[in-house]
């Protein structure tokens, strides 16, 4: 810090005009307390070692969503699938129809009813298959890239997940916790600093003074102490204090919440796995059996057109509903693992053709 300043000058008497002026140039400074610089100096890491934190944070969440669009496209294409299956068995019924109505066993609004569910059909995976694109376009957009065709990967190849007390004890080295240490260090070193206020900073300074009166120059230096620091910064130790204090109900109420939404994604996995597999085994073999055989007995005159169709809508339903089933299964998965900050896998198999 540099100064000047001028004394004594168009004053009165011996200090009219400029004949008794005193100029004084000046450098100065602040000598600052080791206490207060190292208080500084840990602050400033510590706010650096919690932008890790949130970066680490951040990436998790980039990723969650890589994951979540990827999966939305893997849903839409087995959706496609099903109703492209549905479409072939529309398609048999609408031909089964034909020939009985040209046989006069039926009455040409059978006909008609089963070409009817045929275009819908065939309306249906159209929009399904424009929802597909554009879902690739979406998870393309992650990288800044076009799509190239479908993505690869097993929707309904569910991988074994450990019990809730394993991934439970993989909370501790989520960000969402390891942002509570950081938080930590930071109000521990703002405490620190705070107290550190209260310690006095010297203040020096030296510098040449000119005496016009008597056609000298003279020397000059000084040390100052700032008085009533402690009783200045008393508030902001309290408060600083008291944050300290506060976060460690913080944190117990992160981690309750952390646990509460663990669980409840932990219980769909159970829930929608045990979808998958009772569709999967029982459901849909069932159906598709049942439909087979409603489709011969159509044929030979046993069985009514609706009762066929109604069949093939309910198979379609049970292959949507596995489809829900496990697309809410990898969701869940997904959640987890953005808590635990573990790997996120959708399923035995990796994306190929649109990972950049």
């Amino acid at each position: 810090m540099a100064g000047a300043s001028l004394e004594n000058v168009l004053g009165s008497g011996d200090y009219r005009g400029a004949d008794g002026a005193e100029l004084t140039l000046s450098l100065g400074s602040v000598l600052e307390s080791p206490a207060r610089r190292e208080a500084r100096i840990g602050f400033a890491q510590s706010r650096m070692a919690g932008l890790d934190v949130e970066a680490e944070a951040r990436r998790l969440d980039l990723l969650a969503e890589v994951a979540r669009r990827y999966l939305d496209v893997l849903a839409l294409q087995e959706e496609a699938t099903a109703l492209e299956a549905t479409l072939a068995q529309r398609g048999k019924a609408a031909d089964a129809a034909r020939r009985r109505v040209a046989a006069g066993a039926s009455p040409s609004s059978v006909q008609l009813g089963a070409e009817a569910a045929l275009a819908r059909t065939e309306l249906e995976l159209a929009r399904t298959q424009a929802a597909v694109d554009a879902a690739r376009r979406r998870l393309a957009l992650m990288w800044g890239g076009e799509p190239t065709g479908p993505v690869a990967g097993e929707l309904l190849t569910l991988p074994a997940t450990p019990d809730f007390a394993s991934f439970a004890s993989l909370l501790e080295r989520t960000p969402e916790l390891q942002r509570f240490a950081s938080e930590a260090r930071v109000r521990e070193a703002r405490l620190q600093l705070a107290q550190a206020q209260s310690r006095p900073d010297l203040e020096w300074q030296v510098g040449v003074r000119r005496l016009q009166g008597s056609d000298d120059w003279a020397l000059m230096g000084g040390l100052s102490v700032p008085l009533g620091n402690r009783r200045r910064a008393e508030p902001g130790i309290r408060a600083a204090r008291a944050e300290l204090d506060a976060l460690a109900l913080e944190r117990e109420a992160g981690e309750l919440d952390l646990r509460a939404t663990l669980a409840e994604a932990h219980g769909r996995l159970q829930v929608d796995a045990l979808a998958v597999r009772q569709t999967t085994d029982k459901v849909l073999p069932a159906l598709e059996r049942a439909e087979s055989a409603a489709g011969q007995a159509y044929r030979a005159g046993a069985l009514s057109y609706l009762e066929w169709a109604q069949l093939q809508a309910e198979l379609l339903s049970a292959r949507r509903d596995r489809i829900a089933a496990a697309r809410d299964f990898h969701r869940a998965l997904i959640e987890i693992q953005r808590l635990t900050a573990e790997p996120f896998v959708l399923a035995d198999r990796a994306p190929s053709e649109t990972t950049p």
